[in-house]
């Protein structure tokens, strides 16, 4: 439990929340880890405030030369990147101070190499009431059907799964990251809630099901390289389980007991 955890922080005008987020990686139980924020060509006060916490020699920041999306800043994060273990969090998300002390013992012990956990939104500024949580393992055929698991849930073992890179696409670049990976080792769930995401209405996850097919079909088009039908199968495919997801993989908070972090 000494070995360094490489930390992914794609930053794009986040100035609101990204206090929060470098903080609740500050508040990690587990101390050895490095967190690399490439800055996408942010307009607001985001450079400022990630520069505050510059002190800390384990935050290193890097800026794009220009605006180019997530996936160009998660890409030259990972190039970057000198753990052994790698996690993402999004610039305004948060994690539980345990998160990567528990997922890391977690995998050590199932001798696992690829791992997320369960997690819980707020949005526009309310908790909803329930956990999101997933399939306990997720194979190539699983991924196919859905993306189960947030970004931020993510734990991977470099020394398995190597050195990941994916095409600068805007939208879905999180889950063409996990079609590679799953391609090596299967991922499997850590039962616990120990990420949050934020989701507001400037969120890069936030718009119409128009563009969610969209964004869909170049995943598997342009990406995946299928044909226009597979593509539009596998599309359709992936809005079937997106709402059985929904319905599914909940599990409901009682009043009584608290899984929010205290900010």
């Amino acid at each position: 439990m000494n070995e360094l955890v490489s930390i992914i922080m794609p930053s794009y005008n986040t100035g609101k929340y990204i206090k929060d987020s470098i903080n609740s990686v500050l508040d990690q139980t587990y101390k050895k880890w490095e967190l690399i924020i490439v800055d996408d060509c942010s307009s607001d006060d985001s450079e400022k405030i990630i520069k505050s916490f510059l002190g800390d020699k384990r935050i290193k920041y890097y800026k794009n030369e220009k605006n180019s999306g997530a996936a160009v800043s998660r890409n030259k994060a990972l190039s970057l990147a000198k753990g052994k273990w790698i996690a993402f969090l999004d610039s305004d998300d948060i994690w539980d101070k345990n998160k990567l002390k528990k997922q890391l013992a977690f995998m050590k012990e199932k001798n696992i190499s690829f791992s997320y956990t369960d997690y819980q939104i707020q949005l526009n500024g309310q908790w909803l009431p329930y956990i999101c949580t997933a399939p306990n393992k997720i194979t190539k055929h699983k991924i196919n059907n859905y993306c189960y698991f947030s970004t931020i849930t993510v734990m991977y073992d470099r020394d398995v799964i190597g050195d990941i890179q994916i095409k600068p696409i805007r939208k879905n670049n999180d889950y063409a990251l996990w079609l590679k990976m799953i391609k090596i080792t299967p991922a499997y769930r850590l039962p616990e809630c120990l990420s949050y995401y934020i989701k507001h209405d400037g969120s890069v996850s936030s718009g119409s099901k128009y563009k969610l097919i969209k964004y869909f079909y170049i995943l598997w088009r342009d990406v995946e390289n299928k044909n226009k039908i597979v593509a539009g199968l596998y599309t359709f495919r992936n809005l079937f389980f997106g709402v059985i997801k929904k319905v599914r993989y909940k599990k409901k908070i009682k009043e009584s007991k608290k899984y929010v972090i205290d900010k």
